[in-house]
């Protein structure tokens, strides 16, 4: 078996720390550091060749004293039982620190999803959500896209769940596609959130681009990064460094996004570095976090930023679009070289901020416009980086911890509300 960092061990940091500047009690912070519920279950699927294959699947559902559990669903060969529990403890507070009547959920399966035929990974969504149907709801828990899974398979999972339970629920799951009940501004949610935070920190720095240049290097140039990477090109920031898992493109003069974007939606990769227009030059996932940049995007997977590079990182601000990119060691050398970093649970909350728009359309059968959609995101996502701003300069303690501080703002009145033997006591 292979041997995991316990990733959830190390988020768990992040709820002490925050704690001593939020007015909660111990039993509060005592009931979120365990998950509600973890469930692990053996998923048969019959492979094209006729053998028989069992894939093992888990769900965890955090918390949902604010409401019904949320988070994705990730196909990756690494996925791991501290892995899913850290990134539903994220999602619970990523949901609280947006202001989200949500919980904290997550899944993911055993699988690595390019060895399976179309077929064979249709065999598999469904045979996850026969065997987790009974623990997921619209009003009991919320899955969606995460890693190596996508609209369609959402699609797969939503029919699959109506079969089990007898009628349609579009509700039960968020990241479907517009013609299932998704919602438009979906796809570019994510990383449109994170381009919000951008701006609202461009605007507290007083930087002008029009007078000056200003840089940003993405690492993670899929569904996220990509958007966000577009999104900062055409407001006029120089994006002069993008990665995927194959290895990079860097031009100090800023690269060509559009081209690039639209290569990596057409092929699934980036472009060979000689058709990437002049000046161009490959450059390694590792190297990249280490750019002199104003603004670095780590957009891929988590615990890419450690102890061992941190001392490194020369951006003044890391704006964190993936989940958990940061290591609680690093963020420690970080925050003493003063770099802002602008938490995952903030900055990459405008995917889950859809989603949720997606479920009240679900469930009140009325849907939006894309317009809307963004016009909506963006109040909540400029407001609540406010009001995370706004601690982290009065309390003089990091973003990360102002966010967590906020988020367990609104957790710990909803858990004492349920009644602890504190709340006995005094009564």
């Amino acid at each position: 078996m292979t041997n995991h960092p316990d990733v959830f061990s190390d988020a768990l940091k992040r709820l002490d720390t925050a704690a001593k500047y939020a007015d909660v009690h111990a039993e509060t912070v005592q009931r979120l550091s365990q998950p509600k519920q973890f469930l692990e279950v053996s998923i048969p699927v019959r492979m094209d060749n006729g053998s028989l294959q069992v894939f093992t699947g888990y769900r965890c559902k955090f918390d949902d004293t604010r409401g019904p559990a949320k988070g994705g669903i990730r196909y990756h060969p690494d996925v791991n039982p501290s892995e899913v529990k850290a990134l539903a403890f994220w999602m619970a507070f990523k949901c609280a620190c947006v202001g989200l009547p949500f919980g904290g959920g997550k899944g993911g399966v055993i699988v690595d999803p390019t060895k399976l035929s179309t077929a064979e990974l249709e065999r598999l969504s469904r045979g996850y959500m026969r065997a987790i149907a009974w623990a997921v709801g619209q009003d009991i828990d919320v899955p969606a896209p995460d890693v190596n899974t996508n609209p369609l398979i959402m699609a797969w999972m939503c029919d699959e769940y109506a079969i089990v339970k007898g009628h349609r629920e579009p509700g039960v799951i968020t990241g479907k596609p517009v013609a299932m009940g998704g919602s438009l501004g979906r796809e570019d949610a994510t990383g449109r959130g994170g381009f919000y935070c951008l701006k609202e920190l461009q605007t507290r720095m007083g930087w002008d681009l029009t007078k000056q240049k200003r840089t940003i290097a993405v690492q993670g140039f899929g569904n996220v990064g990509d958007h966000f990477a577009r999104l900062a090109a055409a407001d006029g920031w120089t994006v002069v460094a993008v990665s995927d898992s194959a290895g990079g493109h860097y031009n100090p003069n800023g690269l060509p996004i559009q081209k690039l974007a639209e290569n990596k939606t057409k092929t699934g990769l980036l472009p060979p570095i000689g058709t990437a227009g002049p000046g161009c030059t490959p450059i390694s996932n590792a190297a990249l976090l280490e750019l002199d940049v104003d603004v670095l995007v780590p957009a891929a997977i988590e615990n890419v930023i450690t102890e061992d590079n941190a001392s490194r990182i020369k951006a003044p601000i890391i704006i964190e679009l993936a989940n958990g990119p940061i290591t609680s060691q690093a963020d420690a050398i970080l925050t003493a070289k003063n770099i802002i970093i602008v938490p995952d649970i903030l900055a990459n909350a405008g995917g889950v901020t859809v989603s949720y728009f997606e479920w009240a359309q679900n469930k009140a059968g009325y849907y939006w416009t894309a317009e809307e959609v963004r016009e909506r995101l963006a109040l909540i996502m400029r407001r609540e980086f406010g009001a995370v701003y706004e601690i982290m300069v009065s309390k003089k303690i990091d973003m990360r911890t102002a966010a967590y501080a906020h988020a367990l703002q609104r957790l710990a009145p909803a858990l004492e509300s349920t009644g602890t033997a504190v709340r006995y006591a005094k009564e």
